[in-house]
């Protein structure tokens, strides 16, 4: 398909702490309500809805549409862990693609509670066993230690290694969260936080402090994407598009290199970057902002240089020259991210997506990167699956 895959309208609704949040069925209609708003369109023209959600039973999807209207469209309910928001947005845009349909409705939401992530079937084999076992055999595992902190841990500890990374660097990638995020009302955390707050707040699993682990959260948001040709004919705004996108899952590096980056998904993030830019022609050099998946402090780093926006080995330099802030060369998560602006899996990647649209329309207020056309994103699962978009005006 020639057309253009546009983004016409997107909405999301503030990220909150387990416990003061609305019903999930109601973030969600919120958010889509928004972004059909957003795109000045009625529900009644979307043709599918993909719904992503991670802790939620069968056809919550369904519920949280329901109360948007009863138009009889088909809705599709995904689960692909912390990169559900993102799978639901690909799809969304393949189903367009194939010519098929012409209108779609991405939603993502998650209703958490309290604490690390959990498993929650415990009479069935865990599908992230294999991860698990190849963890163990690297650096072992403590059951009184959150397992997701475990994974980006270790993979922080392999950069370490290699690169003679420093704590402090670390640190001041929440530092760095902490500042885009005081200008998000849509963020959890508004407040700034100091190199010497991150690393004495409570160790979780060396070298991650509590501050260096992002938040469990619930919210929503949501993306009305159609073809340039029915936005045209609704009048709908065609400033933004999908230029370029790709989904990949584990590659036998993951298990046979031995390296924990990898085994958290950093091959899987270079090869969905890569297939990006030679869709699309575009460079690393080129992105001037970015959302990518920082569910610690860690896992931004190393997603620095599979994403190609600094060079293997050169992650820690990326940041000490402030390149990955504004005045740098690429603002990364000016949304305060996964670490500052909250994670409700299924909602993280359409909160991505919300970001960006507005950073290229030139309307994210205090946060706005000056003179942009061109984003990427980038959004992560353990399990695995990785999803990255490039989206242009």
């Amino acid at each position: 398909m020639s057309e253009k895959i546009i983004v016409a309208g997107v909405g999301m609704i503030p990220f909150t702490k387990p416990g003061s949040s609305e019903p999930y069925n109601v973030m969600g209609e919120k958010a889509a309500r928004l972004a059909l708003d957003d795109a000045n369109i009625e529900y009644k023209k979307v043709q599918q809805a993909y719904v992503g959600y991670v802790y939620g039973d069968s056809t919550a999807g369904q519920a949280a549409l329901y109360g948007v209207g009863l138009s009889g469209i088909p809705i599709f309910n995904v689960n692909n862990y912390c990169s559900t928001g993102s799978s639901a947005l690909f799809l969304a845009r393949q189903a367009i693609m194939s010519g098929n349909i012409d209108c779609a409705l991405a939603l993502g939401f998650e209703q958490m509670t309290p604490g690390s992530l959990d498993i929650v079937f415990e009479d069935r084999p865990n599908p992230l066993m294999r991860f698990y076992d190849e963890m163990e055999s690297l650096q072992g595992f403590d059951e009184r230690v959150p397992w997701a902190a475990q994974f980006f841990g270790g993979a922080g500890n392999e950069h370490i290694k290699r690169y003679g990374t420093s704590i402090e660097t670390l640190a001041e990638i929440k530092v760095k969260a902490s500042r885009h995020a005081a200008k998000n009302p849509n963020a959890i955390f508004n407040k700034e936080v100091t190199v010497d707050e991150v690393l004495s707040s409570p160790l979780i699993y060396d070298p991650l402090t509590r501050l260096q682990c992002c938040p469990p959260s619930c919210g929503a948001a949501a993306a009305l994407i159609c073809s340039e040709s029915f936005a045209k004919a609704n009048n709908l705004n065609c400033d933004v598009f999908i230029a370029g996108q790709s989904m990949t899952t584990d590659y036998k590096t993951t298990f046979e290199d031995h390296d924990m980056r990898k085994v958290v998904g950093y091959d899987m993030a270079k090869q969905a970057a890569k297939n990006v830019f030679e869709e699309t022609g575009v460079s690393p050099k080129d992105i001037k902002v970015c959302e990518l998946h920082d569910c610690f402090t860690t896992n931004e780093l190393i997603s620095y240089e599979a994403l190609g926006l600094a060079e293997e080995g050169e992650g820690e330099q990326f940041v000490l020259d402030g390149d990955n802030t504004y005045g740098g060369k690429c603002v990364t998560n000016p949304s305060g991210g996964l670490l500052s602006k909250g994670h409700p899996l299924g909602a993280t990647g359409l909160a991505q997506c919300f970001e960006l649209v507005n950073q290229l329309r030139g309307t994210s207020g205090g946060r706005q990167v000056n003179g942009v056309n061109t984003a990427l994103q980038h959004n992560l699962g353990l399990g695995g699956a990785c999803v990255v978009t490039l989206y242009q005006t």
